[in-house]
C-alpha cells in the first residue's frame, strides 16, 4: 500500500519537473511570438517600400485631376461653339477625368478622396448653374464668361481646397 510519505516524496520529485516544463514552454512560446513579430515587421517594411511609391503616384494623379477640372483649364481646352455644346463637353471632361482616377482612392485617405469628390461635384454644379439661364444655342463665349465670373466670386476655389488637403497629407507622409 502506498503511504502518504511516498506520495509526498513523489510530489517533491514531480514539482520541479513541472515547473521546469512550464518555464521551457513559456520561453519557447516567447521565442515564437518574438519571431512572429519580427516576420510581421519585415512584411510591413517590405509593403511600405511597395506602397509608398504607389501612394505618391496616386497623390500626383489627383493633383493633375484637380488642375484639369479647374474652370480655367476646362475652358482653355474647349472647342465648342454653342453654350449647350460647351456645357456637355465640360461635364463630359470632368466626369471622364474623375472616372479615369477612381482607383486612386485606394491609396489616399478618405478625407483626401472626399475633397477630390467634392471638388468634382462642385465644378459640375458651377457649370450647370452658369448654363441654366443661357440659351443653349448662344455662343459658347457667353457660358465661358459666366463660368469664369462665378468662379471668381469664390473666396477660395474648391479645387484649391482639395489641393491643400492633398499637400497636407503628402507632408505627413514624408
Amino acid at each position: 500500500m502506498v503511504e502518504f510519505k511516498d506520495f509526498i516524496d513523489f510530489f517533491k520529485f514531480l514539482t520541479p519537473s513541472v515547473v521546469m516544463l512550464i518555464a521551457v514552454a513559456y520561453l519557447v512560446g516567447g521565442h515564437f511570438r518574438d519571431n512572429e513579430k519580427r516576420q510581421k515587421l519585415k512584411l510591413v517594411r517590405a509593403n511600405k517600400k511597395l506602397i509608398t511609391p504607389l501612394r505618391l503616384q496616386a497623390y500626383e494623379r489627383l493633383v493633375l485631376l484637380l488642375e484639369r477640372i479647374t474652370p480655367e483649364a476646362l475652358l482653355i481646352r474647349s472647342g465648342a461653339k454653342t453654350c449647350e455644346a460647351l456645357q456637355r463637353e465640360l461635364l463630359h471632361t470632368i466626369r471622364t477625368e474623375f472616372e479615369h482616377n477612381l482607383t486612386q482612392q485606394l491609396y489616399v485617405t478618405p478625407e483626401a478622396w472626399n475633397s477630390v469628390k467634392n471638388a468634382k461635384n462642385f465644378t459640375i454644379t458651377l457649370v450647370n448653374n452658369a448654363a441654366k439661364d443661357i440659351d443653349g444655342s448662344a455662343p459658347a463665349m457667353l457660358l465661358s464668361k459666366k463660368i469664369l465670373d462665378k468662379a471668381m466670386e469664390l473666396e477660395q476655389p474648391i479645387t484649391e481646397k482639395a489641393l491643400n488637403e492633398i499637400k497636407r497629407e503628402i507632408r505627413q507622409l514624408f
